[in-house]
Parts: C-alpha cells; sequence; structure tokens
C-alpha cells in the first residue's frame, strides 16, 4: 500500500486546544480507523508535531485516553539537539509526557545516556533510570568507553540546559574512581552555566605540587567571574577573573593573590586587565592594566615573562585616508638591569595623519602632527632623569612616472619641524625649534618574464637618491636607540623607528630583488641592497650595520617549496664577509609533522645595551596517530654555553577526552629568579558544556 500522508489526523489526535495553534502530520504505510476512537499506524511511521519528529515501526492512538502506545525501534527528534531511541515508548498525544522503555538520550550529537526506562513529564524533564552517561562512542568492537558516570537517576532539564545526577559514580574503564551523591554538570548546548571547570594538576620545582579547581559564575547573560583556589603545599593562592560585555565594548580583568614560601610573610598579587569600547563619531577607547607586586611573581607562577609592565589608556579613530589617536603610558619595569626611577614612567603621546593628493602637482601626500612627552621620578641630569616635551609637523610627498621602456621614476620629499623642551638633561643638550628636510628620487625598472618552462621570474632594480640637511643639533635620543637594518626599511627615508633622530646627509640606496614562481608549485627570492654616503657622520652605532660611510650588505632569501618546507635567512656583513647579522629560520609541516627552527646571531650593540648573541630556537609537534600528539620546544644560548628553556608535552586527544601532559624548565637565573621546573596536567571531558567533542576521532565501530 502506498504511504499515507493524512491532514485527518491532526483532527483526530490534537485536543481543541492545540488544534487552533499547531497541527500534526502523519506519514505511514498503513493507516487503520477502528471504531470511532482507535487509529493504528504501521509500516515506516512518522509523525511531525510542534517542532518533534516521531519515527516508530507501529503506532495505536486511543483518541478516548488520548494516548500513544509506539512499538520500536522508536526514534524522536526534537529541534537540533536531542535525539530519544527506545524499544517502546507510552506517550500522550503531545509527545511532551509518558514513558520510553529501553531508551538512549543524545544531546547535541555528543553526549549520549542509556537507560532502562526513561519518563518524559511535561515536555521540559527527561528523567532517566538505572543510566549511564558517556561521550565515547560504545559499540559491538568497543563495549566499554573510556570513561562512563553511572547513576540511579539522571533529570534533564530541557529549559535550563542542566543534568542532575543521583549517586553518581565515575568510572575510568569500567573501573569506579569518584562517588558522588549527588552532581549537577551542563548539557552540551549549554554555554555558559555557573559550576565547576576542568582541573589541572600544576608541579613546580619551587611552589611544589598542587592542584588549580576553577569555578565558573556566570553571573549574567553579559558578565562572569571565575575563581581559581591554588592548593598547595608551598603557597595559598586565589585567581580571579572577571569579564563583562557591554553594548560597544568588552572588559577583562585577571589577577591573583598568593601568600607562599618563596618570599615568607610577604603577600604578592598581581592585576592584568583590558578593555575596548566603540565611542560615537568612529572613535575606539581603549585601555590596559599591568601590575605586580614584586619582579619575580609572574614568573615564579606562569603567568607572564613580561619583563616590562605597561598600563595604558588610548582614543583613537581610523577613517579612510586619515588615523588620529591620543594616549596616556605608564610604564614599570621588572629587569633587574633597569629601576623605575629612572626610565620614562610616564609618556603622552598625541598624533594626527591625514593623506591626501595635492590639487596641482599630483602624487601622494601625507600630513603628520604629533606631540610627545615623557618624565622620570629621577631628578639626576642626562639620560637617568631626562624629561622632554617635543611639538612636531611633518609633510612629505611623493609622485611616480611610468617610462616607455616600463621604468618606474619617482620624485619624493620630506620636510619636519620638530620643537623640544629638555629638562634636566645632559650637558650640552640643546632645546628649540629645529627642521629637517629631504630631497629624493627613485628610480625603479621592474622585468617579468616566463620561461618555456612556464616559470614566473620577476626583477627589479631599485636606484634611491637621497639628502637630508646636515646640521645635526644635539637633541636627546630616547625613541630611536633600537635600529633594525632589513628589505623593510632598504628604502626607507631614515632608519631610525622614531622621531628623535633622522638620517642626514646624501647617500644613494642601491638594492634589487629577483623572485621565480615555478608551475610545479615552489617559489625563489632573493633581496640585496647597501647604502652608500658621501661622507660618514657618525650617526650610527656599532652593531647597527649601518656605521660608516658605506653600510653592510644586507641580503634576504626566501624559499617555499611544495611540501612545505620554507626557509628564510637575512644576513648583514661587510666586503670581507665578516657578519654582524645573521638570522636564519626552517619550518615545514605535513599532516603529522610540524618543525620550526630559528637560529640567530647578533654582534654586541653597546649602545642598545645588547651584549653579543647566539641562539637557537627549536620548537616541533608530532601526531603519532589521530589521538597521540607530541611537542618538544628548546631555547640554547651559545654564549653562555647552556640551555635557557626546554619543554615537553604530551597530548591525547578522542571523541570523550582530551589529556593535555606538559614539562618545562626554565634554566636562566638572576637575582630575582632562580632556575624551575614545571609539571602540568589538564583533562577534560567533552560532552559537558560548550567545545564539543571530536566525532572525527571517534573508535571504529565496524562489526
Amino acid at each position: 500500500m502506498s504511504r499515507v500522508l493524512c491532514i485527518l489526523f491532526a483532527l483526530l489526535v490534537l485536543p481543541v486546544s492545540a488544534r487552533a495553534q499547531d497541527a500534526a502530520s502523519l506519514i505511514a504505510d498503513n493507516l487503520q480507523i477502528l471504531g470511532s476512537s482507535t487509529i493504528v499506524a504501521e509500516g515506516n511511521v512518522e509523525i511531525f508535531f510542534r517542532g518533534s519528529h516521531l519515527k516508530a515501526r507501529r503506532i495505536t492512538y486511543d483518541r478516548a485516553g488520548e494516548h500513544l502506545e509506539i512499538e520500536g525501534p522508536v526514534t524522536l527528534i526534537e529541534g537540533d539537539s536531542i535525539i530519544v531511541l527506545a524499544d517502546s515508548a507510552s506517550l500522550d498525544a503531545d509527545l511532551r509526557n509518558g514513558v520510553m522503555r529501553g531508551a538512549r538520550m543524545v544531546l547535541d550529537q555528543q553526549l549520549q545516556l542509556a537507560a532502562a526506562e526513561m519518563t518524559r513529564v511535561g515536555g521540559r524533564y527527561t528523567q532517566l533510570y538505572k543510566t549511564v552517561a558517556s561521550s565515547c562512542q560504545v559499540c559491538a568492537n568497543n563495549p566499554v568507553p573510556l570513561w562512563q558516570i553511572r547513576a540511579e537517576r539522571i533529570i534533564h532539564d530541557q529549559e535550563e540546559r542542566q543534568l542532575y545526577f543521583d549517586n553518581a559514580q565515575f568510572r575510568v574503564m569500567n573501573i569506579p574512581v569518584m562517588y558522588l551523591p549527588r552532581l549537577r554538570l551542563p548539557d552540551p548546548t549549554l554555554e555558559r552555566a555557573t559550576g565547576f571547570l576542568t582541573p589541572s594538576l600544576r608541579s613546580t620545582s619551587q611552589l611544589g605540587f598542587g592542584l588549580k579547581i576553577p569555578y565558573f559564575i556566570a553571573i549574567g547573560d553579559d558578565k562572569d567571574i571565575t575563581i581559581t583556589p591554588y592548593f598547595s603545599s608551598s603557597t595559598k593562592t586565589l585567581e580571579l577573573r572577571y569579564r563583562q560585555a557591554f553594548r560597544t565594548g568588552t572588559i577583562d580583568f585577571e589577577g591573583a593573590f598568593s601568600r607562599d614560601d618563596i618570599l615568607r610573610d610577604q603577600d604578592r598579587w598581581y592585576l592584568f586587565g583590558e578593555g575596548s569600547f566603540n565611542l560615537p563619531r568612529d572613535y575606539k577607547l581603549n585601555f590596559d592594566i599591568e601590575t605586580t607586586s614584586d619582579s619575580s611573581y609572574l614568573l615564579d607562577y606562569g603567568y607572564s615573562d613580561t619583563d616590562r609592565l605597561d598600563s595604558a589608556i588610548e582614543l583613537s579613530r581610523t577613517r579612510r585616508d586619515q588615523f588620529f589617536s591620543a594616549g596616556l603610558v605608564f610604564y614599570e619595569t621588572l629587569r633587574t638591569t633597569e629601576s623605575n626611577s629612572t626610565i620614562p614612567s610616564l609618556v603622552s603621546d598625541i598624533f594626527y595623519q591625514r593623506r591626501f593628493e595635492p590639487a596641482f602637482i599630483g602624487g601622494d601626500a601625507d600630513l603628520r602632527f604629533q606631540t610627545h612627552s615623557h618624565s622620570r621620578r629621577s631628578s639626576i641630569p642626562g639620560n637617568l632623569g631626562r624629561d622632554v616635551t617635543r611639538a612636531s609637523a611633518g609633510l612629505d610627498w611623493r609622485k611616480d612616472w611610468i617610462v616607455r621602456n616600463g621604468m618606474v621614476a619617482a620624485v619624493l620629499t620630506e620636510a619636519n619641524l620638530d620643537f623640544y623642551d629638555v629638562s634636566q638633561g645632559a650637558p650640552g643638550e640643546e632645546d628649540g625649534l629645529f627642521h629637517t628636510i629631504t630631497l629624493g628620487s627613485e628610480l625603479r625598472w621592474p622585468w617579468a618574464m616566463t620561461s618555456p618552462e612556464g616559470a614566473s621570474h620577476i626583477v627589479e632594480p631599485v636606484v634611491q637618491l637621497l639628502w637630508t640637511n646636515e646640521n645635526i643639533p644635539n637633541l636627546p635620543n630616547e625613541d630611536s636607540t633600537l635600529l633594525e637594518f632589513d628589505e623593510g626599511n632598504l628604502f626607507a627615508l631614515t632608519r631610525y623607528p622614531g622621531t628623535d633622530a633622522y638620517e642626514r646627509g646624501f647617500r644613494v640606496n642601491v638594492g634589487g630583488s629577483w623572485t621565480r614562481f615555478d608551475p610545479s608549485g615552489w617559489s625563489l627570492g632573493l633581496t640585496a641592497g647597501r647604502i652608500f654616503r658621501a661622507e660618514d657622520l657618525g650617526q650610527f652605532t656599532a652593531g647597527s650595520g649601518l656605521t660608516g660611510s658605506t653600510s653592510d650588505w644586507l641580503a634576504a632569501i626566501q624559499l617555499k617549496l611544495q611540501n612545505n618546507l620554507s626557509l628564510t635567512n637575512r644576513a648583514l656583513f661587510d666586503d670581507t664577509f665578516d657578519f654582524t647579522r645573521n638570522e636564519t629560520r626552517v619550518s615545514w609541516r605535513n599532516d603529522r609533522l610540524s618543525l620550526a627552527s630559528t637560529y640567530v646571531w647578533l654582534t654586541a650593540a653597546p649602545a642598545e645595551i645588547r651584549p653579543r648573541t647566539s641562539e637557537w630556537i627549536f620548537d616541533s609537534s608530532y601526531r603519532f596517530d589521530d589521538r597521540w600528539t607530541g611537542k618538544t620546544d628548546w631555547r640554547y644560548d651559545f654564549v653562555e654555553k647552556q640551555a635557557s628553556r626546554a619543554g615537553v608535552g604530551l597530548e591525547y586527544q578522542s571523541e570523550c577526552v582530551k589529556i593535555d601532559l606538559s614539562l618545562s624548565r626554565r634554566f636562566t637565573s638572576s637575582t630575582i629568579v632562580t632556575p624551575a621546573t614545571d609539571f602540568g596536567l589538564t583533562i577534560s571531558l567533552s560532552g559537558f558544556g560548550v567545545g564539543g567533542s571530536d566525532r572525527n576521532l571517534a573508535r571504529s565501530c565496524t562489526s
């Protein structure tokens, strides 16, 4: 008999009050009406009612008692997140109340709850008796899940999306490891719920073995707080995190308070916070707070390895061809080589930039205005106590022409006006109004060709002539002491990163690049260049690669192969191949292995308080199979002839659990920190709250 679609079923099954609001549909191979109150549907029976979808082999409806007797296998689907499977069921006409026997409920395709009997109450509560809950896959080949929770009764509150366990027993590989008379857990569809989060174990050589048990409190839909006690024999620590979302922004604060055996009878703490808000007229307000009780607290507890803290507030606006920023920053150093009284602790900046096209001469122009000030607590003249206020205005312009043979010619200019007010400066340091003018021209000749094999070649030689007035005032240089010479600023008007110093004199920047793109998927890029000056004005310091009338050679290479292997090298060297800097990075990745290695070699730069550096950094990960992943990282200092840091980790992840095991060692020491070993263990069970399980990692269930 053909399938029957019965809209008439809605008129027979639904109570009068419901008919006006909803309609039910029945699909079945056979439909019989017995007497005036009984309907029997058989063969691939399906009912659609109020967002629920019921499948069964046979359904008998008693209109007098508004009762459904359902013979299985039975499948009840409610919305996108609840599936109930049963051998048989007795339900009311609304599918909201009744009993389902031999039932199994699946929540969000993650958590399974199997029970001898399941009772539905009011369409909201589902009670399961003699129940096993697990997000691990269970089948004939794998009858015992990795973990499970057995309970006399589980109540699922569909409205609150909570699971309540009575007399719960937690088992691993079917071995009981924990008993809880009462237990409440969120179901997989609930994003935020008050309760305990995943605990973690941590052991360090300084703090001993410890346990962190975070407790999450959902204060409302827009805010929450996480309280994490840290239990250890050597410390009493309480960690806090507070988050809140507003209509126009968010804030996030985290911190901790400790009493420990490292600094006895001292309160130790830290507070980090940040916020971001969108204001009217495209303005944006950002702020952050960073402070701590002592220099070693963050390292001792593994909260952060930063050695300079900054607390800042900034108001900014970004529009097409226009940018504005005003900010205030307070710095606090944690370095043993610095003092908070002698570093610029309070810094303020206002910056405005506008890009435009001049009406009569064309090209692109940038107009800039900036104010800057910083102060030190110290009153010692010179670098230890100098306070500076500066106001600057700048204008630069560039215009390009394309010549017939494909050359690109350009003229460019820049003018800067700076006013300095210096207090407690070093003897001979000037203040007042100063100007800087740069004039220049540039010639580029890009070439492109394709070889008979299909490879693309792009070659571009560049010559740039620049002149900047040479009257070098004795100004304090606070923001341009750290110099970098690389392919990013080879053709810049100045190599100084800030505005306290400008590159001066007549100079020629010469360089070029060649890139090959092979049709098989690999590419090779080379960049080389050098700076020639009419005379050495002594404006650059040793170790920068820019000293003398001729700079070091700059050479950079980047190779990318089709098998995800990449090699990058940057070097600065003179005519005798005496290197000032060399940096090499190699990385390779496939489906299982990830490798990255970096070697850095730098000569000493006394002006930057930078010693000679020779360091190797290595990190990798390897997937042994779909579940096991090993990780390692390594940092070795060849100057000190010892490792500065090393770590290994092992991660296991299946469809129902994630285990993260880590071991690290910090070898460096100073007057405030000592070498330390850190051990961590975190176990996360999938299926409770968001995060979900990865069904791609499920075990095979072939029969």
